[in-house]
């Protein structure tokens, strides 16, 4: 009995016209301007943090680990952002593999 091989890596079922028709389209770019605001909101509350450094101690744990905690965040919404770019390239890496197959 053969055992059924599980897809490794990220699938991509949209095509790269859809992809790239919603990368111009007022949908996306009302998400990337949440993201915008997402982003500008853990800049001011990583300055809060530097600006209360002095009646705080901003080598604590706890004010260490928010910090950390914000970047996370900020990582995320990066990645998010690049999405559709993310898509794009495995949708490409995926036409390669297939060239490859068809040469092999």
């Amino acid at each position: 009995m053969e055992e059924e091989k599980q897809p490794t890596g990220m699938i991509v079922n949209a095509t790269r016209s859809q992809i790239e028709s919603f990368k111009e389209s007022i949908l996306w770019q009302d998400i990337n301007r949440e993201l915008d605001f997402w982003t500008e909101g853990f800049a001011r509350e990583q300055d809060a943090i530097v600006d209360n450094a002095s009646s705080n101690n901003p080598s604590t744990a706890a004010v260490l680990l928010h910090y950390g905690d914000i970047n996370g965040r900020k990582k995320a919404v990066n990645y998010f952002a690049q999405i559709l770019d993310v898509f794009l390239d495995v949708l490409e890496e995926k036409k390669d593999d297939i060239r490859y197959d068809e040469t092999a």
